[in-house]
């Protein structure tokens, strides 16, 4: 592990020097390049400096003891070696995490799809709701939310929705969402008070752009029609609604949240796009699939990962036995002691795997 860490850190002190040169100051793009790459080995290094910076304590407080006789110094210098082991292990453990390999996607924006699903009128509140959680969370992260598509429910909710989702990072932390969320509570139009339980379903498609994925133009079907609800942006009087038909996979995608025929068909291409690349990335996860299962699911959205129980103010994720006594804080966007908490999941589960290797 450490030939690798120092090997990074050399490259680290080069990439350093190259953003000093003329050449690459003049070159935005290359400049650009150069920064990110210092932006993401700075951790590292920073991370393996203060592991070598504990080694040497321990190493010093080591020969200390070993030359001290005084009986209360040394047991002075037991318990601060003691604790600088502690600190040693901690930091070795971070610096592991920090040179696990990264999901390739993690970088991406992300198209956020949300359904309703079992429950009817109620699963389709519930979806919007869920959708609210996501916006909120994204503005907490100054990220930009831009809509793509949305079928509003007579009562105000959505029988599907979706949104891109743009900023730092977005599918690294939201690609544990992917997956079936229940909720457990009381619907507004139950008379009797019984506490009802219904679903939603929600996909995180890492954006694709079209290096990523080549679409035959023959194999598209446009559809024009007059955009319909409820009211607000969804709705217009003109026939700029756009409905694309993907043939050889039945895809179908409409959009009509922009008055611009031409704006609604750029969003359905990039939803099209997105779910193309969503479904070559879990074919070759599936060829993988016989090798290391994630600890934090599949991301298959045929699988229950989280239930909301209004009645106990209750937040169950099935796949790490969380329990989180904040719903109101969790629907209101606060969605990091979930997030970190599977995060932290995976990385332990790709640990130990390392370790097994």
């Amino acid at each position: 592990m450490f030939e690798r860490v120092e090997e990074i850190a050399k490259h680290y002190e080069e990439v350093l020097q190259s953003l000093q040169e003329e050449a690459v100051t003049r070159d935005p793009q290359l400049f650009r390049e150069k920064m990110k790459e210092q932006a993401e080995l700075s951790p590292i290094v920073e991370m393996y400096r203060a592991y070598r910076t504990a080694e040497k304590r321990v190493s010093d407080d080591a020969l200390l003891l070993e030359s001290e006789n005084d009986e209360e110094l040394r047991k002075m210098l037991k318990e601060e070696l003691r604790t600088e082991k502690e600190k040693l292990d901690l930091l070795g453990e971070k610096l592991k995490i920090l040179l696990l390999p990264e999901d390739p996607n993690d970088q991406r924006n992300v198209v956020l799809e949300v359904r309703g699903g079992v429950g009817g009128e109620e699963a389709a509140l519930f979806a919007a709701d869920l959708f609210r959680m996501y916006v909120r969370y994204a503005e907490r992260r100054h990220w930009k939310v831009e809509m793509l598509e949305c079928s509003p429910s007579e009562a105000g909710g959505y029988s599907r929705v979706s949104a891109l989702i743009s900023g730092e990072k977005v599918y690294s932390c939201l690609k544990f969402e992917s997956g079936i969320h229940r909720v457990q509570r009381i619907p507004k139009t139950e008379s009797q008070g019984r506490i009802h339980t219904s679903a939603a379903t929600v996909a995180v498609l890492p954006e694709a752009e079209e290096v990523d994925v080549k679409i035959d133009p023959n194999d598209l079907r446009f559809d024009v029609f007059r955009a319909s609800g409820n009211g607000g942006q969804c709705v217009n009087t003109t026939d700029s609604a756009v409905r694309l038909t993907h043939i050889p996979t039945g895809i179908v995608i409409s959009c009509q949240d922009e008055k611009s025929q031409l704006k609604n068909r750029d969003k359905a291409l990039k939803v099209l796009r997105s779910r193309l690349y969503d479904l070559e990335c879990r074919k070759k996860q599936e060829k993988e699939a016989e090798e290391r299962r994630s600890l934090v699911g599949t991301g298959d959205r045929s699988e229950k990962i989280r239930t909301y129980n209004f009645p106990q103010s209750r937040v169950t994720d099935h796949r790490i036995n969380l329990n989180l006594y904040q719903i109101e804080e969790i629907m209101n966007g606060d969605l990091d002691p979930l997030l970190s908490a599977l995060m932290t999941a995976e990385q332990a589960e790709k640990l130990s795997g390392s370790k097994a290797d």
